[in-house]
């Protein structure tokens, strides 16, 4: 690194260049950003919470079926990488007939993945929920999906937010496996850009320091969540 970063300071036309080139790449790798990697991270996030919600409910029912599908559900995506989920989605299903755009096919398995690991997040603090809450609700003649609108989930839900948090910082990162299926969210637009210039370091960091800065954003507003969160519990 010492020698690539002297090599460049050492002369001054490839300096130029480099600059050129990081000016210049910016506003497609932003581009890329806005019309893909965030609308891919909102849809999917969105989707993948009502099937973790789904999902968590079906866990702790006390329907053996539901248990059991749920089950195996949260185990085959929480046992096999979201590269090869892609993959199967996307290169596989063709193979049977299925073909599914990279978009929609990304988003699919998204939502997939997050679902699973969600939804046990979700089932934790439905879980962590005292059952004298449960108790009070019957006691005041609810039934059991009252009981889980009115009283548990909003309960849970305050618990659950700081983590699915952290889940959808990180699914802002992991948008960057769709340029593997032809998505061309950020990270397949410092791809391509790097193709024809063939300056790969420069571009990766770029598009790097770009996802550091939204994820920087995003800790932040998480952080005000968490604060507001506290003092609404505290009263």
């Amino acid at each position: 690194m010492k020698m690539y970063l002297t090599s460049i300071f050492s002369d001054p036309e490839r300096l130029d260049r480099m600059m050129s080139i990081a000016q210049s790449s910016l506003l497609p790798l932003v581009k890329g950003a806005l019309t893909y990697t965030i609308p891919l991270t909102l849809i999917s996030f969105s989707i993948g919470l009502v099937i973790a919600v789904l999902t968590a409910l079906a866990r702790i029912s006390s329907v053996k079926p539901l248990q059991i599908i749920a089950k195996i559900y949260v185990s085959i995506i929480r046992g096999t990488p979201l590269l090869v989920q892609l993959f199967i989605i996307f290169y596989g299903l063709p193979s049977i007939g299925v073909t599914i755009d990279s978009f929609p096919a990304a988003v699919i398995g998204f939502s997939l993945n997050l679902g699973a690991y969600a939804s046990e997040i979700i089932r934790a603090a439905i879980l962590s929920t005292p059952k004298g809450q449960w108790e009070a609700a019957y006691s005041m003649g609810m039934t059991y999906p009252q009981a889980l609108k009115r009283i548990i989930l909003p309960q849970a839900s305050r618990v659950s937010i700081p983590p699915l948090s952290n889940s959808f910082i990180s699914l802002v990162k992991d948008t960057s496996l769709a340029s593997l299926i032809l998505v061309t969210e950020m990270f397949r637009k410092a791809q391509e850009i790097a193709a024809t210039n063939y300056e790969f370091l420069l571009l990766y960091t770029q598009a790097a320091a770009l996802y550091w800065i939204i994820c920087f954003l995003l800790s932040l507003v998480q952080g005000q969540l968490e604060r507001r969160l506290d003092r609404y519990v505290a009263k």
